[in-house]
């Protein structure tokens, strides 16, 4: 990832042009108003009014789940795949450690860097088969349409929610499906409450980062509602994972910014020494 360290530095090693020689190529300055705004290129700010506002599902009872985790009597499936990732742990670079003692301030494991956002959770809908989309899938997902890239890919896996435990509230990248069910879609977009099962019903898994963060038990209960991207603040769960839409932003922008640089280089005048 190109850092704004990187880009200040090539900044600093150039000096100003005399316009009145221009046969000799030197180091060259880029004047202050030409350097973009970072902030402005990570995001664009929405237009007040113009976001899909989602309603909270309150009082979930809600579970603790991780990468790498093997099966138990109440939890029968292995996490070691996702729902839409089969190699969901070597996609995240190892187990996710659930022990808080295993894990750095950062809300992350001290073993290892995460590949991808620490901050996850699954809900109980998958809108994928082995063929393609499911059939409902283009009347149930509120953003299919505007999402919609091909038959393969989900338009569930990543998107952002929000889950509020008291007055925290924790944001977090949906990554897999459960728990138990893959096809409660009516509680999942719409306004049933979860079914029972194994785990008190649980309607929502959350990684450990999320439980650390929130200050969670394993099994706890919080509210929790879709969001879009651009009405999430920057946390924890803005720093890590190639698959986090913050560090996609930031790895874009910065690669915008050296293009940019390296074009109105070439197209300064030569100067004499």
């Amino acid at each position: 990832m190109y850092s704004t360290a990187s880009l200040t530095a090539a900044h600093a090693t150039t000096k100003t042009v005399d316009s009145s020689k221009t046969k000799k190529t030197s180091r060259l300055s880029i004047g202050n108003d030409y350097w973009p705004t970072l902030t402005a290129l990570l995001k664009e700010a929405p237009v007040p009014g113009s976001l899909p506002q989602y309603p909270w599902h309150t009082d979930i009872v809600t579970t603790t789940f991780w990468i790498g985790e093997k099966p138990t009597e109440n939890n029968p499936v292995p996490n070691h795949k996702s729902c839409w990732d089969a190699k969901w742990a070597q996609s995240y670079g190892g187990t996710d450690s659930p022990k808080s003692a295993d894990r750095r301030s950062e809300f992350i494991p001290r073993s290892f860097t995460p590949r991808q956002n620490p901050f996850y959770v699954a809900l109980p809908y998958n809108d994928m088969t082995s063929k393609g989309h499911k059939s409902e899938a283009a009347q149930v997902v509120p953003w299919y349409q505007a999402d919609f890239r091909s038959p393969a890919r989900s338009v569930c896996k990543g998107r952002w929610i929000a889950i509020r435990r008291g007055d925290k509230i924790c944001y977090a990248q949906w990554e897999d499906a459960g728990p138990f069910r893959t096809d409660h879609a009516a509680y999942v977009f719409g306004n049933e409450r979860p079914q029972p099962n194994l785990n008190k019903g649980a309607g929502l898994d959350v990684s450990p980062a999320v439980r650390d963060f929130l200050g969670m038990e394993d099994t706890d209960v919080t509210d929790w509602k879709f969001v879009e991207f651009a009405d999430i603040p920057e946390g924890p769960w803005s720093v890590f994972g190639d698959n986090n839409t913050f560090v996609t932003n930031r790895r874009e922008a910065a690669e915008k910014v050296l293009l940019a640089l390296a074009k109105r280089l070439n197209e300064q005048p030569t100067v004499v020494d």
